[in-house]
């Protein structure tokens, strides 16, 4: 350990004495603190804002950022409210002028230039984009039919745009549609008390299986909610969950209105009561609420995505759900009596069918559109997002934006375009695309159109079956937004010779796999605010994705704002910038830049977020002190490798957009996230440290809270467990995928009991490792003999640490508000420092 005093944020060199650190290694490092080179980018996010543009202001704006030290600018085209509207509307000869003023005045001061992929900072979309072409989901109607007989009826079509898929027919039990309480419309609900109940009465005792609510367009409702029943005249509950619809946007779900569908425990019973306890005390309405004797899916608007998070930083097991139980006295149908009568639909609708004996659901099924569009930007910018589950809708898309860009403006004149970007994630998900069913098939091995109905609740082969094939759904989904998406727009920017940009997460409707969706970007971001605390999960989530997938940048968007305008400066701003550092980030991109078209407008044009960094606030001619310090920062850190002991895995469930730290690790110590795909392609073990081929390691992987996992990432952590690794957490008990079953299943069974054995014991040697369980981690870091990496003496100091070959950078930051005086050692030896 070494020890020395700090009493303000410094960067540490721990190099060694040893000539294991040459002297022109050193001097390198000396003269790219003092003068980053060029490579060191500080950047801003340059928002050309409602129509307001000119070539002086545009030219002047770079040449402010030049002295600034800005020498990276992301160009977006914005609307949004409270601002004034120019005259140089997106798409016209004077706006295409405008951009090619842009990227050659850049061109000529060396600034390098990024634009969004579309209109608007969210997310890939526009009038170019068709419907057959956007962000689609599977739609159906239903009809009740009788047989024996024969039917010549036409099928409902769900939506004025729509593309049949198939149509398909089960059987259903007698009683399948035999609802006990269906109160609805005309009469809505009104509850307006903290405490509002509805007593339902029946003329007998009957089960119940099931419990739709459907909530009002008007108002949102939010509830905690207990089906109770009465039992020797008291009432007990049975059930407890929660009723959120409070958020009618399609960002957050296609379906905004979709039921909260609930599973009921199987109880027989005359009378019961729906008890909604309303925390907010807001007044909101409930158009409809249905309890039945037929069986459904808990929470299949949310499994299908049809309804997702209504919130901005979902938590790690937010798509999570309690094993639905077994379906008792109620038969339902199994995957080998599902009908695929599409070929006796004609294209009108018509379907003419001969209906085997009993009772039947007939369903149309295809893909409509989630309605969702790009944004904020102008009516002439706006249009559908682009289907985010297909490599060729991407292309076009990029062609119908940025291909213009390309065919416009000369080569010679936008060489500084070096960036395509894409924002953070915010238009909601879809859950159907171009030949699914085909893919779904070769990628899961078995055929999802006996599945259809699930999608619309209904309980095929069983409960858990059904989950399963919702699970691989979601799963499909987050890979094919991850590889299609991201990937496809990663493949298209690269043949035109430009790098992609990427917040690596979303705050509404995001549907991927966080660390999956960054790693097909070649450069990922996280984000965080002036004042509201947004940056915890992003900023952690982009370093994570960067240190798991081997990119040496770690962006973030920095000192993002709302509240008073021009409320903020850089030394008020520093303390939140290095709290970044220690999170991981080490690149900065400022926001924002709004574009200032006109001399004599002041101060300036603004909006209702990001903080002023322009050239009509006071200090703006003084931030290249600012940015230097920035830049001397993002240096150091982007030196060598980024040095953590502990990877916990973040399971593979998705929509994912955060980890759980389940043993939370002690002040000390840092850590990644990782996931199935870094593990399985990339993770070895060597000298006893989980290693990955760019150089990143690890001392310990950490499993999450979860009775899943697939078996071929058990095998693969059983392969590191018998080279050599230590892993911590409980055995996984089933797949939670449909793909293999039950065999799947049982090989999970098999080689957790082989692994673990006993778990009445804390540890257990396996091969050449160690496998742990039910251990805080300050046991399990006591057993791996390691000590903290920086111990301070005082909770307010912060710090990063990079190692590069045999030598330690160290970023230490003292996040109070006020000079402290600490003495701090290192986890290090035989190294001398420097500051």
């Amino acid at each position: 350990m070494r020890s020395f005093l700090a009493t303000l944020t410094i960067t540490v060199l721990l190099y060694s004495c040893n000539n294991l650190f040459t002297s022109d290694d050193f001097s390198a490092i000396e003269r790219g603190f003092i003068t980053p080179p060029d490579s060191i980018k500080t950047g801003c996010y340059w928002y050309w804002l409602n129509d307001n543009l000119s070539k002086e202001g545009i030219i002047k704006d770079l040449q402010a950022m030049k002295k600034a030290g800005i020498n990276r600018a992301f160009i977006g085209s914005n609307i949004v409210s409270g601002s004034d509207f120019g005259k140089v509307k997106i798409f016209t000869d004077e706006w295409y002028d405008m951009l090619h003023t842009a990227l050659k005045t850049a061109t000529e001061l060396g600034i390098e230039i990024g634009l969004f992929n579309c209109p608007g900072w969210s997310q890939s979309g526009g009038p170019w984009v068709k419907p057959e072409q956007a962000m689609r989901y599977l739609a159906s109607s239903e009809l009740y039919v009788k047989g024996p007989a024969k039917i010549t009826q036409q099928l409902v079509q769900p939506a004025e745009f729509f593309q049949d898929i198939k149509v398909i027919a089960f059987p259903v039990a007698p009683d399948y549609n035999v609802n006990l309480a269906d109160i609805s419309e005309p009469r809505l609900i009104s509850l307006e008390d903290k405490v509002s109940y509805i007593d339902i009465v029946l003329p007998k005792a009957v089960p119940a299986r099931s419990l739709a609510i459907y909530p009002a367009h008007e108002n949102k409702l939010k509830a905690i909610v207990e089906l109770q029943v009465k039992d020797k005249n008291e009432f007990k509950t049975i059930k407890q969950f929660e009723v959120d619809r409070s958020n009618f946007s399609v960002q957050v779900g296609f379906d905004p209105y979709s039921p909260v569908a609930v599973s009921l425990p199987e109880i027989e019973a005359k009378e019961y009561r729906i008890v909604f306890h309303n925390n907010r005390n807001d007044n909101f309405q409930i158009k409809q609420i249905r309890l039945s004797a037929t069986p459904i899916i808990d929470r299949y608007a949310e499994k299908t995505l049809a309804k997702v998070s209504q919130g901005t930083l979902p938590e790690w097991d937010h798509y999570l759900w309690d094993v639905q139980p077994e379906l008792k006295n109620f038969t339902v149908a199994t995957p080998q009596q599902i009908l695929d009568i599409s070929e006796f639909m004609f294209p009108d609708g018509t379907l003419s069918w001969d209906v085997p004996e009993g009772e039947w659901i007939i369903m149309r099924t295809g893909m409509t559109l989630t309605g969702v569009e790009n944004g904020p930007a102008s009516p002439e910018g706006t249009g559908l997002e682009v289907d985010k589950m297909n490599k060729e809708h991407i292309a076009a898309h990029f062609d119908g934006f940025l291909g213009e860009i390309i065919k416009r403006i000369p080569a010679e004149d936008r060489q500084s375009w070096k960036v395509v970007v894409a924002d953070s994630y915010e238009m909601g998900s879809q859950n159907f695309t171009d030949g699914f069913l085909t893919e779904f098939q070769q990628h899961y091995g078995y055929d999802a159109v006996p599945f259809l109905p699930v999608f619309k609740g209904h309980v095929i082969c069983s409960p858990d079956i059904s989950d399963r094939f919702l699970w691989d759904v979601r799963r499909m989904v987050a890979d094919k937004v991850a590889y299609d998406y991201l990937g496809g727009l990663l493949e298209v920017s690269h043949q035109h010779g430009f790098t992609s940009w990427l917040e690596n997460y979303g705050h509404w409707g995001f549907p991927g796999e966080f660390l999956q969706y960054g790693g097909q970007s070649d450069e990922v971001a996280g984000e965080f605010w002036s004042g509201n605390g947004v940056g915890r999960y992003e900023n952690r989530g982009a370093a994570s994705c960067a240190h798991t997938y081997g990119k040496t940048k770690v962006w973030a968007e920095s000192f993002t704002s709302s509240g008073p305008a021009y409320a903020r400066y850089p030394g008020e701003m520093k303390r939140l910038g290095d709290w970044s550092f220690t999170e991981g980030i080490n690149a900065t991109l400022l926001h924002v830049y709004i574009e200032q078209a006109y001399e004599n407008h002041n101060p300036g044009i603004d909006a209702w977020f990001g903080n002023e960094f322009n050239r009509k606030n006071t200090w703006f001619d003084q931030m290249d002190l600012f940015t230097l310090y920035l830049k001397r920062c993002s240096f150091m850190l982007q030196q060598g490798l980024n040095v953590a002991d502990v990877a916990y895995f973040i399971g593979e469930d998705a929509p994912k957009m955060t980890g759980i730290r389940s043993p939370e690790l002690p002040k000390g110590y840092d850590y990644d996230y990782i996931n199935a795909e870094v593990i399985i392609r990339d993770l070895s073990v060597k000298n006893g440290r989980l290693v990955l081929p760019h150089g990143t390691s690890y001392r310990l992987l950490v499993l999450p809270p979860l009775e899943t996992m697939r078996p071929e990432v058990l095998l693969k952590i059983e392969q590191l467990v018998a080279d050599g690794a230590v892993v911590l957490g409980p055995p996984p008990s089933r797949s939670p995928s449909m793909q293999g079953y039950p065999d799947a299943d049982r090989q999970v069974q098999k080689l957790s009991q082989k692994m673990w054995g006993d778990l009445s014991v804390k540890q257990r040697t396996y091969g050449k490792g160690k496998i742990w369980t039910d251990m805080s981690m300050e046991e399990a870091l006591a057993l791996l003999n390691l000590t903290p990496d920086f111990v301070p003496d005082n909770d307010s100091v912060l710090y990063a640490h990079r190692r590069l070959g045999k030598n330690e950078i160290y970023f230490v930051s003292n996040q109070s508000k006020q000079p402290v005086t600490i003495r701090a050692g290192f986890r290090v030896k035989g190294l001398q420092p420097e500051l």
